[in-house]
């Protein structure tokens, strides 16, 4: 469907975004180069939605359709070693943002060439992905007020997938999220009069230890839960039972109703613990993002669209990852999809300092933009 050439820039593009990465409400570079490629193959573009975000527009009138690509990176530090490695200490592409808006543009500029009929498409180049919900603040700022979509869809590269396999399920795709901050405080002693303290580093180990096994105790075994301990805080001496510890992690599930218990019972325990060592505490807990549900009508058209470019189409779990197009998918139907992404060799995961996105997906996940696009605003 491309010609050699535009994947090759492609490509480029993808390293120079790599090169160059924004974290959330930051990305000015990488909208305005967004921007300026859209705008010289006649997209009509609109800037400011969430600050960074870039919305382009192609056709008229009809059905209309949503596309959307991330475009934020992460604050980890890069450990590839690869050409095209971040420039920027503490921030990188961990998550392969970079190669979600280099696919989505490759599939503008084929749209462009080959014009949109019977109805209109709207990119979404969205901020903010990672814990900020850029999508729901261009939604607050009134995408879908001023893009009408029938229809939204988006797509993630999956490195548990190999490369030609395709998921998008009916339901329960990715999990809701909070994250949470306790602060424990009490009396702290010299180490070697613990007594004369209130044990404030036992009483946080023992959170820590209670928090992450509380959905085996508190929701059936069918209604899936996780809560992760991922930041313990205290201290700075060897001789010193310091007076105060911070904990962090996050807590993720599917049911409405397994997030209210997860939320009530996390607080009984950390203060119930806190007590139980003569500490007090306090609970920070901040819901993030809802479940990532798909439409199962749109979610049968990706598949059948993916099915006729030859994708193999296993079955797959949800995962407990969490994603903010949920924001979309609760204002408009469609359907979120995961595109296979797997490397020969080492096969680094998300977020990890060694992932890269793997450039030889990218063809055939902007063809399948391509497509989807026009079969859901016509239907064939």
């Amino acid at each position: 469907m491309f010609d050699h050439d535009h994947i090759a820039e492609a490509v480029a593009w993808r390293h120079d975004l790599h090169r160059h990465p924004e974290l959330g409400f930051q990305e000015h570079r990488t909208s305005g180069l967004i921007a300026g490629l859209l705008e010289g193959w006649g997209w009509r573009v609109h800037h400011g939605l969430a600050g960074t975000g870039v919305v382009a527009q192609l056709g008229q009138g009809g059905r209309s359709v949503g596309l959307r690509a991330d475009i934020d990176a992460l604050p980890i530090e890069e450990a590839t070693g690869l050409p095209h490695a971040s420039v920027h200490a503490g921030r990188m592409h961990a998550c392969g943002h970079d190669g979600h808006t280099a696919m989505l543009l490759l599939a503008a500029r084929q749209m462009a060439a080959e014009g949109i009929v019977g109805g209109t498409v709207n990119l979404i180049f969205q901020p903010a992905e990672e814990n900020d919900g850029g999508a729901r603040v261009m939604i607050e700022d009134g995408l879908f007020r001023e893009f009408p979509c029938d229809a939204v869809f988006g797509i993630h590269n999956w490195p548990g997938l190999k490369p030609g396999q395709f998921v998008a399920r009916d339901g329960d795709m990715m999990a809701a999220f909070a994250v949470f901050e306790i602060e424990v405080n009490g009396n702290g002693s010299h180490a070697a009069m613990p007594e004369q303290g209130d044990g404030v580093v036992a009483a946080a180990a023992r959170i820590a230890s209670a928090l992450q096994e509380l959905p085996a105790r508190r929701l059936s075994p069918l209604d899936p839960g996780v809560v992760s301990v991922t930041q313990i805080h205290t201290g700075s001496a060897w001789n010193v039972c310091p007076d105060r510890a911070i904990l962090r992690g996050t807590v993720r599930w599917f049911a409405p109703g397994a997030g209210d218990v997860l939320e009530a019972r996390l607080s009984e325990v950390v203060n119930g613990t806190a007590a139980a060592h003569g500490c007090t505490a306090r609970v920070d807990y901040q819901r993030r993002y809802p479940a990532t549900i798909n439409d199962p009508v749109q979610a049968a058209l990706a598949r059948e669209v993916a099915s006729g470019m030859g994708f193999d189409l296993p079955q797959s779990t949800a995962s407990m990852a969490s994603e903010d197009f949920a924001f979309m998918l609760n204002e408009r139907p469609g359907a979120y999809m995961w595109l296979g992404a797997a490397r020969e060799g080492e096969n680094p995961g998300l977020h990890s300092p060694r992932f890269d996105f793997n450039d030889a997906i990218l063809p055939r996940g902007a063809e399948m933009w391509v497509r989807l696009g026009q079969r859901a605003i016509t239907g064939g």
